[in-house]
């Protein structure tokens, strides 16, 4: 058994949804989420009673302290925060966009978050009792100095023996600073045990090859094709960093006009395990479902669960999230079990 604690590194940001359907700017009332890809990772996992610790920085207000006082009650440890700066970062999202797309506007730029300097953060300090980092390629996206302070954490995890996940979250909104993914992000890699994400992510951020076919935009691609262009990039991902001995992605399409086609796949001891899929014809928010995946992929592992186990769960998590109107899942380990397709 795992043991020890899972530390959480990254921006915490308010989600802002404006319905685009309505007078929203009459109606004078806009709900608000709070999130942040990592975040939402360290709430499922508190929430699925694994200890769970969260490093990001606010400013010292009361907003700030309505929010760790929320996130206190949801069992997330708020010891490694970094209180200091003027502001917490902002994105609005439309009510039912997806945040990949064009119709996310960003709010974040000068926040405590993306002001951190690299002698902050005491990595010896904040990664004691640790025994699970993760974090995504949003936060090296934010800047250059940011991008520094996540190469110190994994050269200290790896130090410390600490198991790393990365998740290749691709923001082409936010790599403004005259660097690309493919600059940065392979040198993080290089230290991650898990790495998550899809094809067109592995291509654009570590520059895995990728067959011609998918360079086309399709709504939807053949499974078959899709399953083996995922054994060929988890493989090449897998062979070029040594120290990766999982590499998860997700598919999701939509595949109704409100609804979508789910599934995933695990590539471990160069197999590529692939998960049940999932149709809906309603969804209710797509925010978060690949965050709740990947809490559910460090769940498993964490728990030392089969390989095949672990997939199921965290599918089923994602899936799940895809009904919860929120960046968090608000669902227990138990109730994701009882979701899980047995075909």
């Amino acid at each position: 058994m795992h043991s020890g604690n899972v530390l959480s590194f990254g921006e915490i940001l308010l989600r802002i949804c404006p319905d685009l359907a309505t007078d929203w700017v009459a109606e004078g009332a806009l709900p608000f989420y709070i999130g942040g890809a990592e975040l939402n990772v360290a709430t499922a996992l508190s929430l699925w009673e694994v200890p769970s610790s969260y490093l990001s920085a606010m400013p010292r207000n009361a907003i700030s302290e309505g929010i760790a006082q929320h996130l206190h009650n949801k069992g997330v440890n708020l010891e490694p925060m970094r209180w200091q700066g003027d502001r917490i970062g902002i994105y609005y999202l439309p009510k039912g966009k997806d945040v990949k797309n064009a119709g996310v506007v960003y709010d974040r730029a000068g926040s405590s978050f993306a002001n951190l300097k690299r002698n902050d953060i005491n990595w010896d300090t904040v990664f004691h009792g640790v025994t699970w980092f993760h974090f995504s390629a949003i936060c090296p996206a934010i800047g250059v100095e940011l991008a520094e302070i996540c190469l110190d954490a994994v050269l200290a995890a790896k130090e410390k023996g600490i198991t790393v996940s990365l998740d290749l979250n691709y923001r082409a909104k936010l790599w403004k600073y005259g660097k690309d993914p493919i600059d940065v992000i392979p040198d993080l890699a290089a230290h991650c045990k898990l790495i998550m994400g899809n094809i067109w992510a592995a291509h654009k951020m570590l520059g895995i090859s990728l067959d011609e076919l998918f360079k086309v935009d399709q709504l939807e691609y053949p499974k078959e094709a899709l399953l083996e262009q995922a054994a060929k990039t988890s493989k090449e991902i897998t062979d070029r960093y040594t120290n990766c001995q999982y590499v998860a992605n997700t598919f999701r399409f939509n595949h109704f006009e409100k609804g979508i086609k789910y599934y995933t796949s695990l590539y471990v001891q160069d197999a590529l395990l692939v998960s049940n899929e999932y149709l809906s014809e309603n969804i209710i928010d797509k925010v978060g479902s690949g965050d709740c995946f990947m809490a559910g992929l460090i769940y498993g592992l964490y728990h030392e669960r089969t390989a095949s186990d672990t997939l199921e769960f965290a599918t089923a998590a994602a899936y799940d999230k895809l009904f919860i109107p929120s960046d968090a899942t608000v669902s227990s380990a138990s109730t994701i079990e009882k979701r899980i397709k047995h075909d």
